[in-house]
C-alpha cells in the first residue's frame, strides 16, 4: 500500500493561481518517492469560492485582517477583542460582510473541507505556511489533529524560517517537524524515514528538518542546480477549478520560478555586504541559483502545452541578471501571446525592457524603494535615484510593461534630508505612474534586524498587534514575522508625512489627466521630427504646452534618453562647450523636462503614442 502525502496551502495566496511550493513539491516527492501518493490540496481556493472572490481578494491584501480571520475561528472567545481590531484596519473596504459574518462564513466552509477530506489515510499532511497564512495554518492543524491523530504534520516556507518554526514546533503540539529552508531534499528525507522498518529517526539529524526527538541540525539541505527539478504538478488545483458551477470557474494564471535566493544579495569581492537592508525574502535559501535558459523554455511549452494557460507570473524575488534579452526574445520566438509579470531591479536596461515586452510581459514590479541617492544608500539598494526615474520614464512608454512599485517611508535612520531630496525628486517624477507609499515594516532576520546599532533601533520584539491575535501566553513562546522596535518611530512619521501628502497629490493629478483625455499618450511625451523634435506636455483643464528643439538640442534631448554624464555628452557633441550645453541642459531641468543628479542628466519625455514607436534592435 503506497504511503499518503497531502501538501496544504491555506488562505490568503493569490486565489487564481495554484501555489508554486505545492507544485514543485508534488513533482519532486513523486518522481523520487514514487511508492508514495502525494495530493495537493489548495484550501485558499476552497475558501474564496466560498466567501466571493473579491472579499477574499480584499482581505488577502491586508496581513492584519488575513490573520484576524482564523484567529477567531482558533480562539472564539477572542472575538469581541478581534472585532475591534478588524474594524481598526479594515476602513475604507467595502466588505459587505462583518467580520463576525465572514468568521462564520470561514467556518461554515473550513468545516465542509474537512469532514469532505479522510484525513487519517494520509501517512504526512505538509503545509506551506508563508506571508498571512499563520492563523489558518495553525486552525486546520489543530483541528486535522484531532481527527488524524496518528498523522504526521510537517510546516515549511517562509514563516517558518530559523527561530519562527523551531517556535511554533515548541508552541504547538499539533506539529511534528519543521522545515526550515527549502522543503525538497528535507521532505524526501522525511518521507524515507516514515517508510522504513526500522524505529523512526535512528539517523543522524538531517540539516533543514526540525524534529522532537532529533533537534535541529543546523544548514540548510538544498539543490545545487535548479535544472533537476521537474516541471511543477498543478494538476490539483486545475482539476479543483473545473469542478465548480460555471458561474464561479475562471482561467487561471501560472507561477514560474526562474531562481532561488537573490543575485543582488550575493556575496562579491567588490562588496563586502550586499542585499537590502528591509528585505527577509531570502530567508529559506543559502546562496543563489538559476535555472538555465534552456529549462525554463522547456517549462514554459510544458507547462503551456498542459494546461492552456497564457497568462505567467515569475515568482523569483528578482530576475536573473545575466542575457535577459536573449532569454526574452527566445520567449517571443515561441509566438504565443503570452502576459508575464516579473519582479526586477531599477537597474534593467532598456533593451531588457524592450525583448519583455516583445516577448508579452505586461507588468513589472521594481524595486525603487526611494527617490533620494542618500536614502537609497541607507537602504543598501545599490542604486540611485536618476536609475529610478529612468526606469519609471522608461516603462511609462505605450509599448512597455507598465510598472509598480513602492516608495518606502518611515525607514529607521532617515532624515530630514533624505525627505527633502524625495520630495524634490518627486517633482521629476509626476509625469509617470505613481508609486504607492509603503510605511517600513521590521520583518524577522532582515539586515536591519539583524544589525539594529546601525539604524538607531532597539528593544526588538514581536509586533504588539498580535497581541490582538493570539493570547498572551501564546505570544510570548513564538518568534513571528513582523517585528517591532523603539528609535524614532514616531518622529520618522511626523517628518516624512509631507511625502504622504506628495504622493497622494501625485495620484490625483495623474489620474485625473488620464481621465480627462481619450488619449492615452503619456503625460510628457514627444514626437521626433529626424532635424526636429516636439515634447508635448499635458495639463489639467488646459491646452497641452508644447516645447520644439531643433538640430543640436534635439539630438542631446535624445542622447539622454539613457543618463549620461556631462563629459559624454560634451564627447558626443564636441563642436559645443560647456559654455552652450551646460545652459541648455538647466533650461531643461528648470521646465522638468529633463533630471540632474550630480554630473549625470536624464530626459524626462517618452515617445509619443503612434510616435517613435521601439522596436527591437
Amino acid at each position: 500500500m503506497s504511503l499518503r502525502v497531502a501538501l496544504i496551502s491555506t488562505p490568503w495566496p493569490l486565489f487564481n493561481r495554484p501555489s508554486l511550493q505545492l507544485g514543485n513539491l508534488k513533482a519532486f516527492l513523486q518522481r523520487e518517492f514514487p511508492k508514495g501518493k502525494v495530493e495537493a490540496h489548495h484550501l485558499y481556493l476552497d475558501i474564496a469560492e466560498s466567501l466571493g472572490y473579491e472579499i477574499y481578494r480584499s482581505i488577502s491584501q491586508t496581513s492584519w485582517l488575513s490573520e484576524s480571520c482564523f484567529a477567531g475561528l482558533l480562539y472564539p472567545g477572542r472575538i469581541p477583542l478581534l472585532e475591534r481590531f478588524w474594524k481598526r484596519h479594515a476602513k475604507g473596504l467595502s466588505l459587505k460582510q462583518d467580520f463576525r459574518e465572514i468568521c462564520g462564513n470561514l467556518q461554515t466552509e473550513s468545516d465542509r473541507i474537512l469532514a469532505a477530506i479522510s484525513w487519517s489515510s494520509y501517512r504526512l499532511i505538509g503545509f506551506s505556511i508563508c506571508f498571512n497564512q499563520l492563523t489558518s495554518s495553525l486552525y486546520f492543524i489543530h483541528k486535522i489533529k484531532k481527527v488524524a491523530p496518528d498523522s504526521k504534520i510537517v510546516i515549511g516556507g517562509s514563516a517558518c524560517s530559523g527561530e519562527m518554526g523551531s517556535s511554533l514546533l515548541k508552541t504547538f503540539a499539533g506539529i511534528d517537524f519543521v522545515v526550515t529552508g527549502e522543503g525538497e531534499k528535507p521532505l524526501l528525507c522525511l518521507l524515507r524515514r516514515l517508510s522504513a522498518r526500522k524505529p523512526l529517526f535512528e539517523p543522524e539529524p538531517y540539516p533543514g528538518l526540525l524534529t522532537r526527538q532529533d533537534g535541529y541540525a543546523t544548514g540548510f539541505s538544498q539543490l545545487s542546480n535548479l535544472d533537476d527539478l521537474p516541471v511543477p504538478d498543478f494538476s490539483d488545483f486545475f482539476n479543483r477549478v473545473a469542478a465548480m458551477s460555471p458561474e464561479k470557474r475562471f482561467l487561471p494564471g501560472l507561477p514560474l520560478e526562474m531562481s532561488r535566493g537573490c543575485w543582488w544579495r550575493k556575496p562579491s569581492e567588490a562588496l563586502t555586504e550586499r542585499g537590502c537592508a528591509f528585505c527577509n525574502l531570502n530567508l529559506q535559501w543559502q546562496g543563489y541559483r538559476a535555472k538555465s535558459f534552456t529549462r525554463i523554455l522547456t517549462e514554459i511549452r510544458s507547462l503551456v502545452a498542459t494546461y492552456k494557460v497564457l497568462t505567467l507570473s515569475f515568482m523569483d524575488n528578482l530576475l536573473p541578471p545575466a542575457e535577459l534579452r536573449d532569454l526574452f526574445l527566445q520567449i517571443a520566438a515561441l509566438q504565443k501571446d503570452f502576459r508575464f509579470f516579473a519582479e526586477i531591479r531599477a537597474t534593467t536596461g532598456t533593451k531588457d525592457l524592450e525583448a519583455m515586452a516583445e516577448a508579452g510581459m505586461a507588468e513589472v514590479q521594481v524595486g525603487i524603494e526611494a527617490l533620494s541617492t542618500r536614502l537609497l544608500r541607507k537602504m543598501n539598494k545599490g542604486t540611485t535615484a536618476i536609475q529610478n526615474l529612468q526606469v519609471m520614464k522608461h516603462c511609462e512608454a505605450s509599448d512597455l510593461p507598465r510598472l509598480t512599485s513602492n516608495l518606502i517611508i518611515h525607514f529607521p535612520g532617515s532624515d530630514g534630508e533624505d525627505v527633502k531630496e524625495t520630495l524634490e525628486n518627486l517633482r521629476y517624477a509626476l509625469p509617470f505612474r505613481p508609486l504607492k507609499t509603503t510605511p517600513f515594516w521590521l520583518g524577522y532576520g532582515s539586515p536591519i534586524w539583524s544589525n539594529p546599532d546601525a539604524y538607531g533601533i532597539r528593544k526588538i520584539q514581536n509586533h504588539p498587534w498580535y497581541a490582538n491575535i493570539f493570547p498572551k501566553e501564546i505570544l510570548g513562546t513564538l518568534t513571528l514575522m513582523i517585528q517591532a522596535y523603539q528609535g524614532g518611530v514616531m518622529e520618522q512619521k511626523r517628518m516624512w508625512r509631507p511625502v504622504s501628502q506628495a504622493i497622494q497629490a501625485w495620484n490625483k493629478s495623474y489620474s485625473a489627466l488620464h481621465r480627462s483625455r481619450s488619449s492615452k499618450d503619456p503625460i510628457l511625451s514627444y514626437q521626433d521630427g529626424k532635424d526636429f523634435m516636439i515634447i508635448r506636455e499635458l495639463r489639467n483643464d488646459r491646452e497641452a504646452l508644447t516645447h520644439r528643439l531643433h538640430g543640436t538640442s534635439r539630438g542631446i534631448y535624445l542622447f539622454c534618453e539613457e543618463n549620461r554624464e556631462i563629459k559624454e555628452i560634451l564627447h558626443r557633441y564636441p563642436g559645443f562647450g560647456e559654455e552652450k550645453v551646460l545652459p541648455f541642459l538647466t533650461m531643461m531641468r528648470e521646465k522638468k523636462l529633463m533630471f540632474r543628479e550630480g554630473e549625470r542628466y536624464l530626459s524626462l519625455a517618452v515617445p509619443g503614442k503612434g510616435y517613435g514607436s521601439r522596436r527591437i534592435r
